[in-house]
């Protein structure tokens, strides 16, 4: 049995200030300004994708060592799939423990707020998007770090498709189903269990007997 801990957090329930925050920034753009590498990498991506045979276009952000990117390689052979993470040392682990025989992803070492910006000023729209075990940020003055507090969140609904969050923590994926619903997107926060563990995350919190929760809804 995995020693995993459950979440702890000095909230007991949705942060009261959820809905104030999404609007504020719903109705007020992001505007920093683009750092050298993240134009970089968004270059790569771009080549990269324009070298691929499909217009069905995936992201895996917060992919880790990018387990989760290969399942959906596989699981969406038809589509072109790109997993972000801003940790080299997580992605460095994929070759050795992780990398297959699909030629449909590329894993990319990238800060997830620029990328997304990028790719919606170059009008990219997304078929699937998936948010698999962000970081749970589970002190209360930390909202503004999780996907629906962050000032990007106007950013990831832009960028349309399918999307998925997943997470050990209740209050986070209703916090992001919340937000949804706030920015007039039909969602709700359930739970689930996986079939097979998509991420080692997944796997770990499976093994500890961690209720897992998940958002899914339909951005287009």
């Amino acid at each position: 049995m995995s020693n995993s801990k459950a979440i702890s957090s000095n909230q007991d329930d949705l942060h009261d200030k959820l809905e104030a925050v999404v609007k504020r920034h719903l109705a007020s753009p992001f505007r920093r300004p683009f750092p050298d590498f993240s134009v970089e990498a968004f270059t790569q991506a771009s080549e990269w994708l324009s070298q691929q045979s499909t217009t069905k276009l995936i992201l895996d952000s917060y992919c880790g060592v990018g387990e989760s990117t290969v399942a959906l390689a596989k699981r969406h052979p038809d589509a072109a799939i790109i997993g972000l993470d801003k940790s080299l040392h997580r992605l460095d682990k994929h070759d050795e423990h992780y990398r297959d025989s699909e030629n449909n992803y590329l894993l990319l070492r990238a800060d997830v707020d620029d990328f997304w910006r990028l790719a919606a000023q170059a009008g990219w729209q997304l078929d699937h998007h998936y948010l698999f075990y962000p970081n749970p940020w589970p002190k209360s003055q930390h909202l503004k770090r999780r996907c629906q507090g962050s000032p990007l969140f106007p950013t990831l609904l832009q960028l349309g498709g399918h999307i998925e969050l997943r997470s050990n923590w209740d209050i986070y994926v209703k916090e992001f189903a919340q937000a949804l619903k706030i920015a007039g997107h039909d969602a709700e926060a359930l739970e689930f269990a996986p079939d097979a563990p998509i991420t080692p995350f997944e796997r770990k919190y499976q093994l500890a007997g961690q209720t897992l929760w998940r958002c899914v809804c339909s951005l287009d």
